[in-house]
C-alpha cells in the first residue's frame, strides 16, 4: 500500500468504514455456492485506516476453484467502490482451509436451504 499521505482523506472512521466494506463484500456472491463471500466465510481478514487504506485476507472455498486467479479482482473493485476507500490490497490465501464452520450465522442458514 503506498505510505504517501498527502491527497488521502482523514479523519475517517476505520470502524465505519469497515461496517461500510462488509456490506459491499455482501453484494459478491460464490459463483458456485449462493451465499455471498462474507457470510460464506471466505473472508478472513479486514484492514482499514483512517486513510482509506484496506487490505483483505480472503479464500475461496477450493484452491482447484476456477475463479482463483479473477475473484479477488472482483472484491478489490466492489470494495474500492466505497466511499472513504483509498486504496485496496487483496491478498489470498489458503490456511486455514475453508470449511462450513467458518461460515457467519446467516450463511449457515442459507446453506441449510441449499
Amino acid at each position: 500500500m503506498p505510505t504517501d499521505t498527502h491527497h488521502k482523506p482523514a479523519d475517517i472512521d476505520a470502524e465505519v468504514l469497515q461496517q461500510d466494506i462488509i456490506a459491499a463484500l455482501k453484494q459478491i456472491y460464490d459463483p458456485e455456492i449462493p451465499i455471498n463471500i462474507f457470510d460464506l466465510g471466505l473472508i478472513y481478514e479486514i484492514r482499514a485506516t483512517a486513510y482509506g487504506q484496506v487490505h483483505i485476507k480472503m479464500t475461496l472455498t477450493t484452491p482447484g476453484c476456477p475463479v482463483a486467479q479473477t475473484f479477488p479482482g472482483v472484491v478489490e473493485e466492489q470494495v474500492r467502490q466505497v466511499p472513504g476507500v483509498y486504496d485496496v490490497f487483496v491478498e489470498l490465501v489458503w490456511d486455514p482451509p475453508w470449511s462450513k464452520e467458518r461460515m457467519t450465522r446467516d450463511g449457515a442458514l442459507q446453506f441449510e436451504f441449499i
